[in-house]
């Protein structure tokens, strides 16, 4: 309805409208790594398919919008983004990882933890929407970091920045967990003159910093009350 909302904001007014769909739209892919062109295997009953399924959704309305309104849309289908700043909860991977490393309890692994996920950081997600929205490309454009990491290569990434010492808990695995993610990127290199630059190894310590001192913050006014 947001989306619905924002469209029709766009077609009054001549503005040019940005969707950030996600790389959920791609379900758990029988297509590897994943194309703009792959329509994707997605579970529409699942638990999963409200997200997966309402982004789909917004897809096909800004579609509609730019077909049959010649509303200017733009279209980038986001993976896994990590970075400062964001919640210190938000159940996340990479955020539950680093703060569970930096609270000092086990890093929560579901599954065998051999289900693969490709991290992008932030200001390389940022530079790639910039170049989307100044260019003439509707897309979609995906928008990641074709680096794979399995679930336990990421824990171990972890534990290399943060503590060498913490233990691994694995847990049994959530309904329609996508098995591999991976973005093909051709489209945007070609188009957008854009890719990521920033790798993990790089950009996870940036992060562990801010959450260092927040997660540090956070008990001190615990330990104040």
């Amino acid at each position: 309805m947001g989306t619905l909302n924002m469209l029709g904001l766009a077609k009054r007014i001549g503005a040019r409208f940005l969707l950030t769909s996600t790389s959920e739209v791609y379900g758990d892919p029988l297509e590897h790594p994943q194309k703009e062109t792959y329509w994707g295997n997605v579970n529409p009953i699942g638990e999963r398919s409200c997200y997966d399924e309402g982004k789909r959704t917004a897809e096909t309305l800004a579609m509609d919008y730019h077909r049959g309104a010649d509303v200017e849309v733009r279209i980038a289908r986001i993976f896994n983004t990590y970075g400062p700043r964001m919640c210190l909860d938000d159940g996340r991977v990479v955020s539950n990882f680093v703060a569970q490393a930096i609270r000092k309890q086990p890093l929560t692994v579901y599954g065998d933890g051999k289900q693969t996920r490709s991290f992008q950081y932030v200001a390389d997600l940022v530079d790639g929407l910039v170049a989307l929205m100044e260019s003439e490309h509707v897309g979609p454009f995906n928008l990641g970091n074709p680096g794979e990491f399995t679930m336990l290569e990421l824990a171990e990434v972890v534990k290399e920045v943060i503590d060498s010492s913490a233990a691994i808990e694995f847990r049994p695995n959530t309904a329609d967990d996508p098995h591999m993610r991976k973005p093909d990127i051709s489209k945007a290199k070609e188009l957008l003159n854009w890719e990521p630059k920033v790798p993990l190894r790089e950009g996870l310590p940036r992060m562990v910093n801010d959450f260092r001192n927040r997660i540090l913050n956070e008990d001190e006014g615990k330990g104040n009350k």
